[in-house]
């Protein structure tokens, strides 16, 4: 393979390893929100949740740089879209949900890409990240079913919980 081969399916990888980055800081911004949105509302343990999961996303966008460092690209900081504000708290958990869903499956085509340009390492990576995107889907819908199934009741108990309560799970 010539040089020029490598460094063109180099530049490929790098370009999915940059447009995920982007997702992740859209997804630290959308977070932070409905996070400051929630505490705001007295939703501490919704907001804790949120915090950490937008953690985890600041994670994923640094691990993507990195990545796109040992590359010899230059990691993005431009944001794949807006930020949705003043959520509703019934409607920022089928959102987010939703947001992950799709992270999951470009993702998904990012590890594709990334092996068919000889790159399993980043392939991995996405890999990786996929399963943590899934565990943020999981708690989403999860959350998102309460709210649909027990309504104000669920809501009511959640209003006045402390921020900490939520932490881990």
């Amino acid at each position: 393979m010539s040089k020029q081969n490598r460094e063109q399916k180099k530049q490929k990888v790098i370009e999915v390893l940059n447009k995920a980055r982007s997702m992740e800081l859209q997804a630290i911004h959308q977070y932070m929100n409905q996070h400051y949105s929630l505490d705001d509302k007295d939703y501490g343990e919704f907001a804790t949740k949120i915090r950490t999961i937008a953690i985890d996303e600041m994670r994923h966008a640094e691990t993507f740089a990195e990545r796109v460092k040992e590359l010899d690209g230059e990691p993005t900081t431009e944001l794949a879209g807006g930020v949705e504000k003043n959520q509703d708290v019934e409607k920022i958990f089928p959102f987010d949900s939703e947001q992950e869903e799709e992270a999951i499956e470009t993702y998904n085509e990012f590890a594709q890409i990334c092996r068919e340009n000889n790159d399993t390492i980043s392939a991995k990576l996405f890999e990786t990240i996929i399963e943590e995107e899934q565990q943020h889907q999981n708690y989403f819908d999860d959350i998102d079913d309460h709210i649909k199934n027990l309504g104000n009741t669920y809501l009511a108990r959640m209003v006045g919980t402390a921020e900490g309560e939520g932490g881990e799970e």
